[in-house]
């Protein structure tokens, strides 16, 4: 019976293969959704947990292509249901069976066009509604990993058919493999709480860091956008707080210097994760990746952040990637 921490390393041992192959595979159902985008000009992006993480990582990219695009948490819909109106909504479940998307099925369309995004062809979700599946099954591992980088490509397909060059996301997939984070694992690994902080879509990827960190390593880690985390939470900041941001290329990565520099000034181990192209911030600890843009820094982020949040956690957990309260798949609230 492999460990928590052998599936873990199984599933990130394909996940660029599997992409690779799910992002040619997805064409047609891809171009499927393109249509109904430029039909309705809404998106809604619905989405627990890790799922919905990569949804908000997409929601700024498709409005980069003009579509009016909204990633919301499902249980809260549940409780406060949109109007009824013409839109696409997207429903991502990497299992395919998250209670709350399945909830959400059994309500009535009212107009909506609902399409689906998933792990598993022949899940409750894979059967409903039309689907983008991404190749090699279900995740069997705990902390969303595979699961991730899939979502994420499978969102490309759709950008792709509405207009995004394509090749620079093949390109990441291809990248070699992540240079070493062990400066960032020694740096965190005292720490009692974690902030992750970028900005624009590489928000999305903070909040799937958090998530994960608190799931492998069990610590308190939150994520806020730069703008936000600059009115009021740097109070917090302190020895035992460290801080990830995430530097993206152009203008926005001037933010994150500013962000760098008033966190080490307080005392808080400071990591950069850094797609920006430039030299190193000064003072902290940097973790540089290729130059890139959109969707495909979040593609070259994510094994970085993997690594890293594996390292925290054997420092932390004994067994990890082992839950003790929750599951992989939950049946909601």
């Amino acid at each position: 019976m492999p460990t928590g921490l052998e599936l873990i390393r199984a599933e990130m041992a394909r996940q660029h293969a599997d992409a690779l192959t799910t992002f040619e595979q997805s064409r047609n159902m891809a171009g499927r959704v393109a249509e109904s985008l430029h039909a309705t000009g809404r998106l809604i992006l619905l989405g627990m947990g890790g799922s919905h993480f990569v949804n908000r990582i997409g929601e700024p990219l498709y409005r980069a292509q003009g579509i009016d695009a909204t990633a919301l948490v499902a249980s809260e819909v549940l409780r406060a249901p949109l109007p009824a109106g013409k839109r696409t909504v997207m429903l991502t479940s990497q299992s395919g069976g998250s209670g709350e998307i399945l909830r959400y099925l059994e309500r009535a369309a009212a107009g909506e066009e609902r399409f689906g995004m998933t792990l598993n062809a022949d899940s409750r979700l894979g059967r409903a509604v039309p689907c983008l599946v991404a190749t090699g099954g279900p995740e069997r591992a705990f902390a969303a990993t595979r699961s991730l980088v899939l979502s994420l490509i499978m969102h490309g397909a759709i950008l792709r058919a509405l207009g995004l060059d394509g090749a620079p996301l093949v390109k990441a997939l291809q990248a070699p493999r992540p240079p070493s984070v062990q400066a960032a694992v020694e740096h965190l690994a005292e720490c009692h709480t974690i902030v992750y902080s970028g900005r624009g879509m590489l928000e999305g990827v903070a909040e799937a860091a958090s998530l994960g960190l608190m799931e492998l390593a069990r610590l308190p880690a939150f994520a806020m956008e730069g703008g936000q985390l600059q009115h009021g939470p740097l109070e917090i900041l302190e020895k035992g707080v460290g801080v990830v941001l995430f530097r993206p290329a152009g203008p926005d990565g001037k933010t994150t210097i500013r962000l760098a520099e008033v966190a080490d000034a307080a005392g808080s181990p400071v990591v950069v994760f850094d797609v920006s192209g430039e030299r190193p911030i000064p003072r902290v600890t940097t973790i540089a990746l290729p130059r890139a843009e959109g969707l495909a820094s979040a593609l070259l982020l994510f094994p970085a952040l993997q690594e890293t949040m594996i390292g925290i956690a054997s420092r932390h957990v004994e067994k990890v990637g082992e839950p003790i309260r929750t599951a992989k798949v939950t049946d909601g609230e």
